[in-house]
């Protein structure tokens, strides 16, 4: 039986385009360094098992392991410091194999898109200095979450479930996918062991290993 090529594609970003989750957790770590060496390894050991989720989310979170009383002007101040640490080492770090192929080759006659946990403007800032900004139509980062963005999307270009897919990395990614019924490729990484062993759904190596219909 022949399968149908699905004509739209979201992709996050840190993990599937760009092999930057390993600066995000040392960063996260460093910046939590001050308050102990556990509570350091803590939070980079969360960050990891929640590798979409918005730092939006997490720093609150962390903040309180902290034993800091924080409002929305602290939260601020610790996303800005994390910008500052991470934004040029995610931008000069290695692409995911294969992904800027996959994406030169798909750009004309598809629809590219990427969602993100990073903030708007920062997701922003990076695709421009890397000069592929231009290849996906639509680019949603946080505060939205992935499941709305997917399906913003969907609606917005009238995109059915059985012609579209999602590329991720982590958990959220997953669920995103799946509240949204479309098809959902797991890109593995040294961080996602437990859900290469858990998830049932396609799984690649990078963009180079890619052995099945999309």
């Amino acid at each position: 039986m022949t399968v149908k090529s699905r004509n739209n594609f979201f992709f996050d970003f840190d993990g599937v385009i760009k092999e930057s989750m390993e600066i995000k957790s040392s960063a996260f770590e460093s910046l939590f360094m001050p308050f102990g060496n556990t509570l350091a390894r803590m939070v980079r050991k969360h960050h990891e098992k929640n590798g979409g989720m918005s730092r939006y989310e997490k720093l609150p979170l962390y903040l309180t392991w902290a034993g800091i009383n924080y409002d929305q002007k602290i939260v601020k101040k610790y996303s800005y410091k994390f910008s500052l640490l991470v934004v040029q080492k995610v931008i000069e770090s290695t692409w995911v194999p294969g992904v800027i192929d996959f994406l030169n080759k798909k750009k004309n006659g598809s629809s590219l898109f990427l969602i993100t946990a990073t903030p708007q403007s920062e997701i922003e800032k990076i695709l421009t200095k890397l000069k592929i900004a231009n290849i996906f139509k639509s680019v949603i980062g946080s505060p939205i979450k992935k499941t709305d963005a997917i399906n913003s999307i969907m609606n917005k270009f009238l995109i059915l479930p059985e012609d579209a897919v999602m590329f991720g990395d982590s958990y959220s990614d997953y669920i995103a996918a799946k509240n949204n019924q479309i098809k959902f490729v797991l890109r593995k990484t040294k961080i996602n062991i437990s859900l290469q062993n858990t998830l049932k759904c396609s799984m690649i190596d990078d963009f180079n290993s890619i052995n099945f219909p999309i």
